[in-house]
């Protein structure tokens, strides 16, 4: 399927955005570093989207939020930005798609207290008027589609995404993203897909269906239960960055393409030195940890025999050699063992 973006900039330039599949990436804080997403893209993810970037950080030229936004090597660069203030996400938005980005997305789902107590994210779901008033003072800013994520509401007691949804398209919107919870269920619990339907009946717009989503089967039935054109995958694509493009080509009903250990192998080696090389080694190492763990996990599902002393080395060590030759010890097949 390819689901084409056009500005709703008056007077603009029509400027599709093609998805190369169904499945997308999910922003994620700590996670969707430049490296996660260009490994994900070459991997076949329908769109990878940056981390979530502060857009008054962004404006005042943080490091940390040059870095979140970065885009090189990546078509179509998509930049997630968080705000409160219609002036500073709009400036954000211009900045983003100065340096390159093809769509500018507004995160109103973030459900971290450090976000939602200065406005942002999925608080912006207790005052649509303020949430609408963002998404115009981007569209406004920029000729790039602008798109929004966005949770089922802040509670059980007020489930407006539908009218934030109807209301951010009418205001220029060119797509919709809907995390199948509250607010205040933060990650726990189940996703609702089923809950997004009320949000599909809203209009005629792109909607992409969000949570839980760990394989092609959880993606199929996501899009039945939700009435959405896409899924997107989060947590599940943590140490598995190939499986956003293999859900998309299930999808799509094309074989995805099986990776061997070796292949995994090869992954997780690029993404820690890459990470490395994009923010030195002492931060990059510390970012890397999660990242380690997951690939890790990964091995041993994938025919690794797991190693308890060599998987401590790799995530406590901060001698980029020592870690990659733990991680070597971690993918090793295990008919490759040697007995002590």
């Amino acid at each position: 399927m390819q689901v084409a973006f056009n500005s709703g900039s008056a007077g603009a330039t029509s400027l599709p955005v093609v998805l190369a599949s169904r499945a997308l990436l999910a922003p994620m804080s700590g996670v969707t570093d430049i490296v996660t997403r260009r490994i994900a893209a070459r991997h076949g993810a329908g769109l990878v989207i940056s981390e979530m970037v502060a857009s008054d950080e962004f404006v005042r030229g943080s490091e940390e939020a040059r870095i979140r936004a970065e885009g090189a090597g990546i078509s179509p660069h998509v930049v997630q930005l968080a705000g409160c203030d219609p002036h500073w996400l709009g400036e954000a938005a211009r900045l983003a798609e100065a340096n390159g980005a093809a769509v500018v997305d507004i995160n109103m789902g973030c459900p971290a207290k450090k976000v939602t107590g200065g406005w942002a994210g999925s608080a912006l779901m207790r005052d649509l008027d303020h949430a609408v008033s963002l998404v115009e003072a981007a569209v406004a800013a920029v000729k790039v589609p602008v798109t929004v994520k966005m949770r089922l509401g802040w509670d059980d007691a007020s489930r407006n995404a539908p009218e934030l949804a109807r209301r951010a398209v009418a205001s220029g919107a060119r797509l919709i993203t809907v995390h199948g919870r509250t607010r205040q269920q933060f990650y726990k619990g189940v996703a609702d897909w089923a809950a997004i339907r009320a949000v599909r009946a809203a209009g005629a717009f792109p909607l992409v269906a969000n949570g839980d989503i760990r394989n092609a089967d959880d993606a199929r039935r996501c899009l039945a239960q939700s009435g959405a054109d896409l899924v997107m995958v989060g947590r599940a694509a943590l140490g598995r960055p190939w499986l956003v493009g293999a859900i998309g080509a299930a999808l799509d009903g094309r074989a995805p393409s099986e990776l061997s250990l070796a292949q995994k192998h090869a992954v997780a080696r690029e993404h820690y030195e890459g990470l490395l090389s994009l923010m030195g080694k002492a931060q990059g190492v510390r970012h890397a940890r999660k990242h380690l763990a997951a690939y890790a996990d990964e091995a041993a599902l994938s025919g690794a025999t797991p190693d308890a002393e060599a998987r401590r080395r790799l995530l406590t060590t901060d001698d980029p050699s020592q870690a990659l030759a733990a991680l070597a010890v971690l993918f090793s097949p295990a008919c490759g063992r040697v007995a002590a």
